[in-house]
């Protein structure tokens, strides 16, 4: 079988497609995919891939070869939850509600299927098991992932290989992108609240003025990045949201900010964050007002074991054609993959989807051919690290 696997997902393409546009057409923020999960089981059901429920709205099925080896499988992983985004793109498979599958997670969910079913009619074909994992929540903290591995289900178990990938409109449709050793950002939230003494805009000598401080404490963070971090280590420290619920004549009396930090050093990241405490406490107290600062740990760098990627790549160039394997560069989005990467040898890659419009933009329209591909890519990992 392995000789002719993207034969057969593009054979399969028109059903994969009909899974994908399903999941398009209804897509579900995460942790609330209660009707993507019953859709992808009852898809698993009609093929008999046995599988469980797991972290609330996920689903791990298994596909055994001749013999099964459920304590050294190997993983591929898809996730499965939408964005809160009103689509645009017109399509008669749009989505039916206000969320949106604009990061591809509907291609992810779709080529795994398309996998799991080839598999599941070639199982005479290869020895040991592939895991089908689709994990919910991912986009939203703390992130499936980690509730996948809190409930225990790799505790018992040595995987091989953990596998993932995740489209990119950067590559062509028939590319896949690879990245040797750190690949992806740690991703930090900064939740912070400034409290004073508001009034009338006319009178701030008479109050503790939180709006100007929150100012400050917004300039005096960005040298976080500019001045100790580091030069070689990438960095990102942006605040997305400020609420200061005044008026042109009103000083209210507190102001929030919700934003984040990320990095490619796990050692950076937590002087990092003694230095965001650092700095968000000296300045508060320089303007005479309170400053409660949380930061919710998320999730870790997605490390790509270099052994592991290296014959990946091998193996790739080896079942399709060796242009179409791309060595790409770091990237400072973040994906809760990290959490398997950490405990697990990994390897997470890019789909070329064809130019679109970007990641988590309402008018994300990858290309469907892609899904061959990606069908086709997890396939050949998957039972080319069973073999290891």
């Amino acid at each position: 079988m392995i000789n002719d696997i993207l034969a057969k997902a593009q054979q399969m393409l028109p059903q994969i497609v009909k899974w994908r546009r399903h999941i398009h057409a209804n897509p579900e923020l995460s942790f609330q995919e209660n009707a993507t999960a019953d859709y992808i089981a009852s898809v698993l059901d009609s093929y008999r891939i046995p599988y469980i429920k797991i972290a609330g709205t996920g689903i791990m099925a298994y596909v055994d070869g001749i013999t099964a080896d459920r304590d050294r499988p190997v993983v591929l992983r898809a996730d499965i939850d939408a964005l809160p985004i009103t689509e645009t793109t017109g399509l008669e498979y749009a989505s039916q509600n206000e969320a949106m599958h604009a990061c591809g997670h509907d291609m992810h969910a779709a080529s795994l299927l398309g996998a799991l079913v080839i598999l599941r009619a070639n199982a005479g074909d290869f020895e040991g098991t592939i895991i089908g994992l689709f994990q919910p929540g991912e986009e939203l903290h703390p992130g499936g992932a980690s509730i996948v591995l809190g409930e225990g289900h790799f505790d018992n178990i040595n995987p091989k290989a953990f596998v993932g990938q995740h489209v990119s409109p950067e590559l062509e449709v028939g590319t896949f992108g690879f990245h040797s050793g750190t690949f992806m950002a740690s991703s930090d939230e900064i939740h912070l609240t400034v409290k004073g003494q508001g009034g009338h805009a006319a009178l701030p000598h008479l109050l503790t003025d939180p709006v100007v401080a929150a100012a400050d404490i917004i300039m005096s963070l960005q040298q976080v990045v500019s001045r100790y971090a580091n030069t070689m280590i990438p960095s990102v420290l942006s605040i997305g949201k400020v609420t200061a619920n005044g008026a042109t004549n009103i000083i209210p009396d507190q102001v929030s900010m919700l934003g984040t930090f990320r990095t490619l050093d796990e050692e950076w990241r937590a002087k990092a964050k003694q230095r965001i405490r650092a700095i968000v406490e000296g300045t508060a107290t320089a303007h005479g007002v309170t400053a409660e600062l949380e930061i919710k740990d998320g999730y870790p760098c997605v490390f790509n074991d270099p052994a592991l990627t290296a014959e990946a790549v091998e193996k790739a160039k080896s079942d399709f054609p060796e242009e179409s394997v791309i060595m790409i560069g770091q990237r400072m989005t973040a994906e809760d993959f990290g959490y398997y990467s950490v405990r697990f040898s990994s390897v997470f890659y890019r789909l070329g989807v064809g130019q679109t419009a970007p990641l988590h933009n309402s008018g994300f329209c990858p290309d469907e051919r892609a899904l061959a591909y990606g069908t086709a890519m997890l396939m050949t990992l998957g039972l080319y690290f069973l073999e290891k």
